[in-house]
């Protein structure tokens, strides 16, 4: 099977030639009629029909009409840099006959479209080469054998429009086909048959594989250009319909595909055979090479390699260097190799990929001297001899007794702004204390261990102590650290919950508190933001009660619009300096705009490919020549599933040890989990993570030499802070932003420029919330009794009406907590989306009993359910028993390639209306409402879903529904504008979702909020407007007939706050679900 190594260099050359440079030529062949049926079954069992193509003679066609069919290749080298819209090459076709071994090929060819075709009407049934082999025999006829050559040569023709190598029979296991239909079409079933251990790798009789631990490797073949679409008929017109989304169970396991369709697809994939057949030729013809021997020679790259069998290497493998390189090469010379592989079809955009040169430090001086210890223990640890000048500056203003904010890049050294003020203090009074805000543990715990380091060098300051302050620390240490701790490493969350409605104990901390440091400000934005600058100024508030007004305040942030003044607005302080000239060294930078390829290179209509697996073949590509990556997901679970697709790539490499060096870190694994991992990272044991948004922020993970986006991320401002988390050590590093299909990420693809000139968004909070601000004003008064004169500097002059209707008035005239908040009222007030409510997900293989994570209840029914597929640092776990009462779920490891989606709907219903505003100056125009919000939500059933997005079945669940209450906003269509959409025959729902969305996506653009803070109602159009609006695509004659849905409401865009209130967080459908961290 394996034949001779061809000769590389001329083999890639013609390669490159046909793939990358335009050719325009079409084949001329045209497709000739098949006697048989394409869903007749018995196209499959070759002793019921002997096609009329037996006999059919074979000549050389004629042109079809290309008009309509652009070839988008890849430029050469030489021609990158030219415009795309470069006119078209004259159509060629190869001169004299068709040589009998191309016709043969394209026979070949339409035997596997026509019978692959008909297969994938049957999804219970996988498309090995075994199972297909004798209905395409049975097409070619004149007892014609298939050889697993002839399928290579055809993939020499098309590369990328098949795919044709081995794969884990137990991963090809779906469900169940019936066992006569099996019999009827001679068809193999998905399974997971077990094989006897300890066998050495051989071959079956039907080119299948046995690995020496028993592992079954079948040989499947697929085509990746297109994919039949499920033709749903109304149930009384029985006209073609768009599928709901609550579609029976039966219908979906039952898809019914017309004829119409896969002959379309057929005739599609033959005419693109033929056009890359006469490219072949005429390249052939051009380079005066006998095109049979190239065929030949190319043939043997694309046989399929049995897991470790050590026959022909892929040439995509070829080029990675063997072992990963300890000193890796320049990322320059690393991009210029990438663009030099197979699977590269100008992936990167034009005018997409940026370079920005290294800069030069530049140092300040300080205006004081500091101690020899401080000396010593900054060379000590962090080698520092000279402090970087917007270091110094601020360091400056702090001694002076001013605010600062720092808003400079990641990774310029921006903590030790906040470490020399807080041990030059402790030097010069031992009783100083200092208090560290972050909004993560992970973080405080890292500037913990920066600040420990450091003491350990200073002979005065070595026992200090300081420690981490939070929902982990133990109770029985809490006192302890209260009263003899120097410096605390704590959250907002303890600081509002913990220690200021404590204050009588924390008294003494309070008194001697010089620094207050709030890392990563850029955190505190919207809902969030607003319940933390009132938390600020609580703190501020008992500071001066107990004597203590010169308290100063440190902040740092990623490069915002606004930073000055969105300090004050947090603190409530005006005297601020601004420090935004960054002094520190940087590497020379290259950042790439990837955008994820047609399936079909040469088609632009075929759809991009999947982001995923072109993220992953990158991800590793640059693993393997030595370069430390993190790639960022927007989502959970994008992260699991990416983590799963990095292995595989690994694994089809043969370079499976690899994988091991690859961690997923996102949020749901457990702290220890979280730890383990950033130390492995940071000591340079691992050479990849896939992350979510919550390595944002400025956790030490040690050198990292690239960053790739998987999707455009929530806004320009996330990008660019994932961007930077790449060369943290002064070396060339690359971030690559990979464009997905959507909108969003196509427009950033043909406007990169827009990438590096946006402005960032402005970060803002809402002090004027009088939900927001009662809470917090119930907490101040159980801290200590209001005066509402004196306390409106805190809280505004809102305070004096509020302190009246809202709080109780004592003898004195102060105002008290209410008794409806008592006794814990910041235990009312929640700051953000925390939940105290888990569920434990346990895995119970081979009796483990090992608790793999914790998910929140909110989550827990749209990600665990009985028969789910649950992802954990990308290895798949089958859900066994979920009991909500006890909450938990049993999960065991399982080796599967499809995956599982939640079937749910949602229903979002305005209950209360508190507030209204017109919208516009005119009378009659919309007017938009603010108030109460219901959610309903009910997870009914789940999708498998195979890798390549296809519903393979549809199973039931039995789980309660969800019911919360939130705050949100909404707006009637006017009637002028429904009318419009109805005289244009618009499906009215349809737009109004559409328009829902699209104020969505563009609420980043003005306001920095978290992902998910705002949501949107994602319903099918039908269920909502029902007969009162007509819907579009309906004969008249049916119009009446339709039954009206049994919700019905007005025609309005609705939005409501997901975070706030009392609701808690609920991950929505994929379809219209905001992202996770």
């Amino acid at each position: 099977m394996a034949g001779s190594t061809p000769n590389q260099s001329s083999v890639s050359t013609l390669k490159r030639k046909r793939n990358h440079e335009p050719s325009g030529q079409t084949e001329s062949a045209e497709s000739p009629p098949y006697d048989a049926s394409p869903l007749d079954p018995a196209l499959l069992d070759p002793a019921l029909r002997t096609p009329a193509s037996t006999n059919r003679p074979e000549t050389n066609t004629e042109e079809p009409d290309t008009a309509k069919q652009p070839a988008i290749k890849k430029l050469t080298k030489k021609k990158k840099a030219t415009s795309n819209a470069a006119s078209k090459a004259p159509q060629r076709t190869p001169s004299g006959p068709l040589p009998d071994a191309f016709k043969r090929i394209s026979h070949i060819h339409r035997a596997l479209n026509l019978v692959y075709t008909f297969c994938c009407t049957r999804k219970h049934f996988a498309t090995t080469f075994d199972n297909i082999k004798k209905a395409v025999q049975s097409q070619l006829g004149q007892e014609r054998e298939l050889t697993i050559e002839d399928v290579a040569r055809v993939k020499v023709l098309v590369p990328q429009a098949v795919r044709f190598e081995y794969v884990d029979e137990a991963k090809l296991e779906v469900m169940t086909a019936g066992d006569q239909e099996i019999a009827q079409y001679g068809l193999h079933k998905r399974s997971t048959l077990a094989t006897s251990a300890d066998m050495a790798t051989t071959e079956d009789n039907d080119g299948d594989f046995y690995g020496s631990d028993g592992t079954r490797h079948i040989l499947l073949f697929e085509f990746m250009d297109g994919d039949l679409k499920r033709e749903v008929r109304h149930p009384k017109t029985g006209e073609p319909t768009k599928p709901s989304r609550r579609m029976k169970d039966e219908d979906l396991k039952m898809p019914v595909y017309s004829q119409k369709q896969m002959l379309g697809l057929i005739e599609k994939r033959n005419i693109k055979f033929s056009d890359a057949l006469n490219t072949f030729l005429v390249q052939c013809q051009d380079d005066n090479t006998d095109p049979v021997e190239s065929l030949e020679k190319e043939k043997d790259t694309f046989l399929p390699t049995p897991p470790g069998s050590g026959s022909n290497t892929p040439a995509v493998v070829a080029k990675a260097p063997a072992t990963i390189p300890k000193e890796r090469k320049s990322i320059e010379e690393i991009i210029a190799e990438i663009r030099e592989m197979q699977w590269y079809h100008a992936q990167i955009v034009p005018e997409g990929h940026r370079v920005f040169e290294a800069q030069s430090p530049v140092f300040g001086d300080l205006t004081f001297q500091l101690s020899q210890d401080m000396v010593n223990a900054l060379y000590n640890t962090k080698g520092i001899t000279q402090l970087y000048s917007h270091q110094t500056e601020a360091i400056n203003h702090l001694y002076e007794g001013h605010n600062v904010i720092i808003s400079t890049s990641t990774s310029s050294g921006k903590s030790l702004i906040y470490q020399v003020p807080m041990l030059h203090e402790l030097e010069k009074d031992p009783e100083s204390r200092g208090m560290y805000i972050f909004p993560t543990k992970a973080l405080a715990q890292d500037q913990r261990r920066s600040m420990i380091d450091l003491l350990q060098y200073m002979n005065e300051l070595q026992h200090t102590m300081v420690e981490t302050f939070d929902g982990d620390t133990p109770m029985s240490s809490r006192n302890l650290i209260r009263d003899e701790a120097r410096i605390i490493f704590t959250n907002p969350d303890m600081l509002h919950i913990t220690i200021l409605p404590q204050e009588s104990a924390w008294r003494a901390f309070l008194k001697n508190l010089k620094f207050v440091v709030v890392d990563e400000l850029h955190v505190y934005n919207g809902l969030f933001g607003s319940h933390v600058a009132f938390v600020m100024r609580r703190l501020r508030r008992i500071c001066a009660a107990v004597g203590n007004r010169h308290v100063k305040f440190i902040s740092c942030s990623a490069t915002v619009a606004n930073p000055e003044d969105h300090m004050k607005s947090i603190f409530g302080v005006q005297d601020v300096k601004l420090i935004d000239f960054d002094g520190s060294p940087s590497g020379r930078k290259e950042f790439v705009c990837w955008n994820t390829p047609f399936k079909d290179p040469t088609d632009p209509t075929s759809g991009r490919g999947d982001t995923v697996s072109e993220t992953a073949r990158l991800f590793c590509q640059l693993i393997l020549r030595g370069v430390r990556v993190i790639a960022f997901c927007r989502i959970r679970q994008l992260c699991e599933v990416l983590l799963k697709a990095v292995r595989a790539e690994f694994d089809s490499l043969e370079r499976t040890e690899v994988g091991k060096l690859v961690m997923g870190y996102r949020g749901g694994y457990s702290p220890q989990d979280r730890r383990q991992i950033e130390k492995e990272m940071f000591e340079g044991r691992l050479m990849g993570i896939v992350a979510t948004s919550a390595l944002e922020l400025g956790v030490d993970i040690g050198s990292l030499d690239a960053v790739i986006t998987m999707g455009f991320p929530y806004s320009i401002s996330n990008l660019r802070q994932q961007s930077g988390r790449a060369g943290r050590r002064n070396k060339d590093s690359l971030s690559v932003l990979i464009g997905d299909r959507y909108p969003t990420d196509q427009h950033y693809m043909q406007n990169p420029d827009e990438i590096f000139t946006k402005p960032n968004c402005e970060l803002q909070i809402d002090l004027a919330n009088e939900l927001i601000l009662e809470g917090h004003v119930q907490c101040a008064a159980f801290e200590m009794p209001i005066c509402p004169e004196e306390d409106s500097i805190y809280f505004g002059d809102q305070l004096l009406a509020l302190a009246p209707t809202r709080l109780i008035k004592d003898s004195m005239g102060f105002f008290h907590c209410n008794e409806r908040f008592r006794p814990q009222p910041s235990r009312c007030v929640s700051i953000r989306d925390t939940e105290d409510q888990h569920f434990a997900v346990i895995d119970t293989t081979n009796n483990r009993n090992i608790v793999l994570e914790e998910v929140e209840a909110s989550r827990a029914f749209f990600t665990i359910y009985e028969g789910g597929i649950f992802l954990h640092q990308g290895q798949t776990y089958l859900v066994k028993e979920l009991n909500p009462d006890s909450r938990f779920a049993r999960v065991v490891r399982v080796h599967v390639d499809w995956s599982t989606m939640q079937r749910d709907y949602t229903d979002i219903d305005p209950i209360e209306t508190e507030a209204m505003r017109a919208v516009g100056t005119d009378p009659s125009s919309s007017r938009a409402f603010f108030g109460a919000i219901q959610i309903h939500a009910v997870v009914y059933g789940f999708f498998k879903i195979d890798k390549r997005g296809r519903v393979l079945d549809a199973v039931a669940v039995d789980n309660p529904p969800i019911d919360l209450l939130t705050k949100g906003m909404w707006l009637d269509v006017p009637t002028r504008a429904i009318d419009i959409l109805q005289s244009h025959r618009l499906n009215v729902a349809a737009a109004i979702h559409a328009a829902e969305h699209a104020v969505l996506s563009l609420l980043p653009s003005f306001v920095v909020s978290s992902p998910g803070d705002v949501r949107t109602e994602c319903k099918i159009a039908k269920k909502e407007l029902g007969k009162p609006l007509r819907r579009a695509n309906v004969p008249d004659e049916y119009e009446q007939k339709l039954q009206p849905p049994s919700r019905q409401r007005p025609a309005r865009l609705t939005f409501y706050d997901a975070k706030g209130g009392s609701a808690e967080e609920v991950p929505w459908k994929a379809g219209c679900r905001a992202d996770e961290k």
